[in-house]
């Protein structure tokens, strides 16, 4: 059976349907896909900011703004593409997109090829395979700190970073607003929750890879190949380690342009579901020809009309005004912003809260957080999804699933701020030479009687481990004098000897391993983080399928931008920044670049570190819940709104139902009255 309607082509209805069945599904795989590859690449960024933030020597908050160029990138186009895409080839225009994507995934790991050879600090010039005399007063070279001091000031290599990281946020644009609304545009009502999941839960598979990937690269030496690995005197757990940080990038930037392919294949539109209610340009005969249809019992078609870019832009800020006005989704808006506030500065440097509280490397860091915590995000999301289906849950209901799972996490988080560590043992820094603990930022503090002979620089970082379990930030700041493969003759190892004076005055390059009691609390910690994780994911699908069921049809592309637009600007591009710039005030011991500009953080007072980045991520969420109060409320009145509107709507279809019934049925009776007389022997025919 074949029909024909105005503006639209001529189509077999059986195999429409089977072909545009066909499409979805590969539209749906080919969206999951994109999402896999963007979350691959944003959560390698986030593993990467250590090696990041030791390159180029450049503290914390600087990284938390390469970090939120992905989100200025977005606020750029966000509202547009949102807008004008809904009504454009939506699968072509995230094809553009996700090419974008890669060729800023690209760009970021260009300074790495620009660059020189990573020359770290070090006060250790000799190989130590051998036996040799350590100098205790370093020599120094005024010639080779002044052309580190020239190179270093040329152009800044994290520029490029920063620009990539903006293309990046250029195009993941349209992936999010434009793919959740063509699926919810053709999927059925009680599906989309399910599929949204599906997709969102394969979303969080990047960034386990992302974070693999990670810890794969953090392990691997940056200059690897270039190098002689015997040379290098320093481990994956040293603060001045630097991994292949450039080499996830390529292979991030791989995968995301793969994932362009599919879209450039697929249609503008698929079947509508009948139970949507889009406004169809059909006549009632065409619209009762196409309902009767058997292979149109399921979805129903909609004309696809050329864009008319003059009508879209009149419309545009109408529309931005009645989206705006909306209190309800104003309410969700701020509600959200301050939740993602809370979000994104926790996850972008729990990696590092990892690193420098329980003294794991970045690779361990990066590893579990992509084995243990994501996984756990990904199973909260999808079950969210299944409840939300099996329950059916309304509007309502998903708020207050949504509300209480985030509180429900909140509660539990707050045990985070018992499983703390003590400060490692560092003299001159959280400890004197004679043994007293106390915190000291002031960098006379390094320098005691015991290495009082030694010419010592209070710049320089190479930490040691004495025999008496504390570590000393350099040999010579140890007050060591000879070394053969071991440093010996360290006297300040005899000063601040704990009771018992130590039989050899040694010490071995790297930190002393981190307390057994910190050790003991670690699992505990990943234990809880698992579980609050899980918990608060629960809520995401619902919270966001509460966003789209809230707003009418015709303005959810719109909808979904702008509350992107509103997250990313407010919480995506300052969190990382003033998270950074809280964080850097807890450090104690700074690095130093070849012209002496403060460069990257070497230790941190773990103890402020804890309270600042828990207590800041935790008064967010705080401040969130008064809203949600207020929330509920004009939710409600939303609710019985739409219920009073939904009502009167029904009563008038039935009353139109009845007329229908009532011409039909006297039709028939004048169909019958007509065939009785035609059926007259008596009737009389006239020429």
């Amino acid at each position: 059976m074949e029909i024909i309607l105005s503006d639209v082509s001529v189509m077999t209805l059986p195999e429409t349907f089977s072909q545009k069945q066909n499409l979805c599904i590969m539209f749906l795989a080919a969206l999951s896909f994109a999402y896999f590859s963007k979350a691959l690449s944003g959560s390698y960024m986030k593993s990467t900011i250590t090696q990041l933030e030791r390159r180029f020597d450049i503290p914390s908050y600087l990284i938390g703004v390469i970090d939120g160029s992905f989100e200025i990138g977005n606020l750029l186009v966000i509202a547009f593409v949102s807008y004008f895409g809904a009504k454009l080839h939506r699968p072509k225009i995230i094809a553009i997109g996700c090419v974008l994507m890669s060729f800023g995934t690209f760009l970021i790991a260009v300074p790495h090829f620009i660059l020189g050879r990573y020359k770290f600090q070090s006060s250790v010039r000799a190989s130590m395979n051998s036996t040799t005399t350590f100098g205790p007063c370093p020599a120094s070279s005024a010639e080779s700190t002044q052309a580190g001091c020239e190179q270093e000031s040329s152009v800044s290599m994290w520029i490029y970073v920063f620009l990539g990281n903006v293309l990046r946020g250029i195009g993941e644009t349209p992936v999010h607003p434009l793919g959740i609304s063509y699926i919810d545009d053709y999927a059925r009502s009680e599906n989309a929750a399910l599929y949204i999941s599906c997709v969102q839960t394969i979303s969080i598979i990047g960034p386990v890879f992302g974070y693999l990937l990670g810890s794969l690269c953090a392990k691997i030496y940056v200059d690897i190949g270039y190098v002689n690995m015997e040379t290098i005197t320093i481990t994956p757990g040293d603060a001045r380690w630097v991994g292949a940080w450039w080499l996830g990038y390529l292979i991030a930037g791989a995968i995301t342009l793969m994932s362009a392919v599919p879209f450039w294949f697929l249609p503008k539109s698929l079947p509508i579901p009948v139970d949507k209610q889009l406004n169809a340009n059909f006549t009632p005969e065409q619209t009762r020809f196409i309902k009767d249809s058997p292979s149109a019992m399921e979805h129903k078609f909609r004309p696809e009309e050329p864009a008319n870019f003059h009508q879209m832009a009149k419309e545009f800020v109408p529309t931005l005004k009645s989206l705006l006005g909306s209190p309800v989704y104003i309410t969700y808006l701020c509600v959200t912003i301050i939740q993602f506030n809370s979000l994104i500065g926790m996850v972008t440097y729990k990696p590092k809260y990892i690193e420098q509280h329980y003294g794991k490397s970045a690779s361990k860091a990066n590893f579990l957080m992509g084995m243990v915590n994501i996984p756990a995000v990904a199973l909260g999301m999808f079950s969210g999804g299944v409840v939300m289906k099996k329950f059916k849950l309304g509007v309502m209901g998903a708020a207050k699933f949504a509300f209480g799972t985030s509180l429900l996490g909140y509660f539990l988080s707050l045990f985070f701020f018992a499983m703390g560590c003590d400060n490692a043992k560092v003299a001159g820094i959280t400890m004197s030479y004679t043994g007293v603990e106390g915190l000291s930022y002031q960098p006379p503090s390094l320098f005691s009687e015991c290495n009082s002979g030694c010419l010592c620089s209070g710049s320089d970082w190479d930490p040691v481990c004495g025999e008496n379990g504390i570590t000393y930030v350099s040999p010579c700041l140890a007050g060591c004098t000879s070394s053969t493969g071991v440093f010996n003759q360290c006297r300040c190892v005899a000063v601040t000897g704990a009771g018992s004076q130590p039989s050899n005055l040694t010490a071995s390059l790297g930190h002393c391993p981190i307390r057994d009691s910190c050790d003991t609390m670690f699992p505990y910690f990943l234990f809880l983080s698992v579980i609050t994780s899980f918990i608060i994911s629960l809520g995401g699908t619902p919270g966001f399928m509460l966003l789209i069921r809230c707003i009418k049809p015709e303005f959810k592309s719109l909808a979904l931008g702008v509350h992107t637009l509103a997250t990313r600007t407010l919480a995506g591009i300052p969190a990382p920044i003033y998270f950074g710039a809280v964080i850097d005030t807890t450090c104690l011991k700074w690095g130093n670049t070849p012209c002496g500009r403060r460069g990257a953080c070497r230790i941190y007072n773990t103890t402020a570190y804890r309270v600042v980045y828990l207590g800041l991520t935790m008064g967010l969420r705080t401040v969130s819940f008064f809203l949600c109060i207020l929330g509920f409320a004009l939710l409600r009145r939303h609710v019985k709104q739409e219920e009073k509107i939904a009502l009167t709507n029904g009563n008038v279809e039935m009353e139109f139902e009845s007329l229908r019934k009532e011409e039909s049925n006297n039709s028939i009776h004048s169909d019958q009255f007509v065939r009785a007389l035609d059926c007259n022997p008596d009737r009389e025919t006239r020429l």
